[in-house]
């Protein structure tokens, strides 16, 4: 690959993100440029791969083919209207910013700039995010290919439509913390039967974690997967019951619901 990939904001998501391109090897340190208000971040990818460490968010807008714009929603239009002139007329700016839409990108960097709205997820930070792609109609098919590359060093990608991203946030960018709720509950019943928390954690996260391959490798419906674990009159059953007596389906579809309307609401503002 051969284009320059800047990097404005080195947090979480946005290291993640530029770790994963790196070790991938699809794109060298020198071709990378980054920005953050902790200059000491960029230092380090300097020194260890010879990223390129700039002074501002204006410097990498400049030198980049795509500027991944990886700050917080609460200041990401400050950001865009700092690096607007600095912008190339086909560089791609992709956001990762939750609730911030591509009406409200394109208002700061201009309607006729290229721009990638981007919902990724924490798993992010060890190469098993999902992540929603959605470009704007200035993004070729062929940039929209790259940039599904690049993102794909993380995780796994899908295309959707903007309308669809709030039920995206509902379903994968905020389910993580769910997941997590429901692993450390799995633990505390096992730690109540006899293991220890070590062990809890870790058969809890295991089978989680199996049940997800499992299904995704089989395509099998999840619920068919359920009933091959229920066997008549036996333990897995018995839990079930207990799930469904207590709603446990309709508090996570209301957990969901919740996460999608909020997600609507900063959109809106």
């Amino acid at each position: 690959m051969e284009q320059r990939i800047g990097f404005i904001g080195l947090g979480n998501m946005g290291n993640a993100i530029l770790q994963g391109v790196l070790t991938s090897k699809k794109v060298a340190g020198p071709q990378l440029f980054v920005y953050d208000t902790h200059p000491e971040k960029g230092q380090a990818l300097n020194q260890t791969y010879l990223v390129n460490n700039l002074d501002s968010a204006r410097d990498v807008a400049r030198e980049s083919d795509i500027v991944f714009v990886a700050v917080k929603p609460n200041v990401i239009v400050d950001v865009l209207n700092d690096i607007q002139k600095e912008l190339k007329k086909n560089t791609i700016v992709v956001s990762i910013a939750a609730g911030v839409t591509i009406k409200t990108i394109a208002k700061s960097v201009g309607y006729e700039q290229k721009i990638v709205r981007v919902m990724p997820n924490t798993p992010a930070l060890v190469n098993a995010a999902m992540c929603s792609i959605t470009p704007n109609t200035e993004v070729t098919e062929e940039e929209l290919d790259t940039i599904q590359l690049l993102l794909n060093c993380i995780g796994e990608t899908e295309v959707v439509p903007e309308y669809l991203i709030d039920a995206v946030a509902g379903a994968s960018g905020s389910s993580p913390a769910f997941v997590f709720m429901f692993i450390e509950a799995l633990a505390d019943g096992a730690v109540k039967g006899g293991l220890t928390r070590k062990q809890a954690y870790k058969f809890a996260a295991q089978a989680v974690l199996g049940s997800a391959k499992l299904l995704l490798e089989t395509g099998k419906h999840p619920g068919e997967l359920k009933d091959m674990v229920c066997s008549p009159a036996g333990t897995t059953i018995e839990g079930v019951q207990k799930l469904e007596q207590h709603g446990f389906r309709a508090a996570v579809i209301e957990a969901v619901e919740a996460t999608i309307l909020k997600s609507q609401a900063m959109a809106e503002k």
